[in-house]
């Protein structure tokens, strides 16, 4: 049998790798789209939800406290309880993500809170707040960082607004913070109807040559992930048995204390701590969180670009601790405490966002991410269920407990970071020296092990 011409082999190969370049041209272009499509409603989605729970610091700093009567370490209470049935829903759904109809869940989630958030406007008593905010912590818990900066910027931005409508309809400025934010959710619900798809199959901005690029993709990663998403009981224990869950889990326990703790609390702290008026105490926020954006932002390209997640985290978190370090000497000029908020802005952020980021690549299959993202985000409430109560009313203008638990849970974090690098090293190493080996030591490889992160194939991110 005649052998095919080599000039006829080099122009099949040719052929070949034009077509890979115009596929991937193509992917390329879709990916465009849903960027352009469905991550800004995401980000709005996050900012909102952000903005509803933590509006509370700056209604506090507007008059809240005293007109509803709150006395001693109510206002932390409601803090913290916003975070119990946050924790109750977000670890199931994690679960069911991907089996759930996003197009309803998702606007009807939005709904509910932006209803219980303008229903927080017309509270009367401690007991009502907390009825609010725990209803707001179950439907955001149904739907993670630069959207937390950008909504203490924004929420600054808007809470010295309404301050000038303080009076209107005889209302107190903090009233109309959470009715108009409230609306603003429910007007975004709204529209979520209609932009968010059901899938890539009934997206409205998807021609029928960009969904075939789609279901190619989605064949992609579920033979590169093991998986289509869906969980069992083996991914379960997987995730359970598996130590760098509750490592990452910790360490999102610490660095959440401090995102949250800040963000809440940081209004109150400039006006309580650095003696800053109330007008001052709200638009100064707003530049703080632009930095933790700003700085998110730029973390988040380069630990994607040179595979360096850990060390992102192990260079801001010192200038974090910094921060603290410094509100904690007190005796310092305002100026050099408000510069202190930049540093902590830097750490906070970036550290809470990255370490899930983290987690969530170096997890395989699809079931096993799932349940250990659930774990990780339960723990990580647990966080938030502490920084509501590091910063007593009482403990103003100093607020030493806040200050440093927040320095020891950075601290604590830094060194989980280090420990993780180790970790990753360590399976990397293993893993080299298993695929040198060949056959001879695939007996080495658990069964539980083969075709998960554990596997020889998968290649942790550093």
């Amino acid at each position: 049998m005649a052998s095919k011409p080599e000039g006829s082999m080099i122009e099949h190969a040719e052929e070949i790798g034009i077509a890979d370049e115009a596929y991937r041209k193509a992917e390329a272009r879709v990916v465009r789209k849903l960027d352009m499509y469905i991550a800004p409603v995401m980000m709005l989605l996050m900012l909102i939800s952000y903005l509803d729970r933590g509006n509370i610091g700056y209604a506090a700093t507007q008059g809240m406290t005293e007109d509803i009567g709150l006395e001693g370490s109510q206002l932390n209470i409601a803090v913290s309880l916003f975070y119990v049935f946050y924790v109750l829903a977000e670890f199931p759904i994690s679960l069911f993500a991907k089996r759930l109809q996003f197009n309803r869940v998702i606007p009807a989630a939005t709904f509910g809170w932006g209803l219980v958030c303008l229903c927080n406007g017309f509270v009367k008593d401690f007991g009502g707040l907390v009825a609010c905010r725990l209803l707001l912590g179950l439907v955001e818990g149904l739907l993670f960082p630069i959207a937390s900066a950008l909504a203490g910027a924004f929420g600054g931005l808007i809470a010295f607004g309404i301050l000038y409508m303080d009076g209107v309809a005889n209302y107190p400025g903090w009233r109309w913070l959470y009715i108009i934010e409230g609306l603003i959710t429910i007007v975004i619900a709204a529209c979520c109807v209609f932009l968010i798809p059901q899938s890539h199959e009934t997206a409205y901005f998807l021609d029928d040559d960009d969904k075939r690029i789609m279901r190619r993709r989605a064949e992609q990663m579920e033979a590169y992930s093991g998986g289509g998403g869906h969980y069992n009981m083996a991914d379960v224990k997987a995730a359970v048995g598996d130590i760098k869950s509750w490592i990452h889990g910790g360490m999102q326990i610490c660095v959440v204390t401090i995102l949250y703790g800040f963000g809440t609390f940081l209004p109150i702290i400039l006006k309580n701590s650095f003696n800053f008026t109330t007008q001052q105490a709200q638009y100064l926020v707003i530049p703080v969180n632009l930095w933790g954006a700003a700085i998110y932002w730029v973390g988040a390209v380069l630990s994607d670009r040179y595979n360096a997640r850990s060390m992102v985290m192990i260079i801001t978190a010192p200038i974090g601790i910094a921060g603290y370090a410094i509100l904690l000497a007190w005796d310092v000029p305002a100026g050099v405490q408000y510069f202190a908020t930049y540093l902590i802005s830097t750490a906070c952020f970036l550290c809470a966002g990255t370490n899930i980021a983290w987690m969530s690549s170096n997890c395989a299959p699809d079931g096993k991410r799932a349940a250990s993202l659930g774990i990780q985000l339960t723990l990580t409430n647990i966080g938030g269920i502490v920084a509501g109560q590091i910063y007593q009313s009482q403990s103003a203008p100093r607020f030493v407990l806040g200050n440093a638990w927040s320095l020891g849970s950075l601290a604590i974090a830094w060194v989980g970071c280090w420990a993780m690098r180790y970790l990753y090293q360590s399976r990397e190493a293993w893993k080299q020296e298993i695929s040198q080996s060949g056959d001879n030591c695939s007996g080495e490889i658990p069964e539980t092990w083969r075709s998960t992160d554990r596997a020889p194939g998968f290649k942790y991110m550093l």
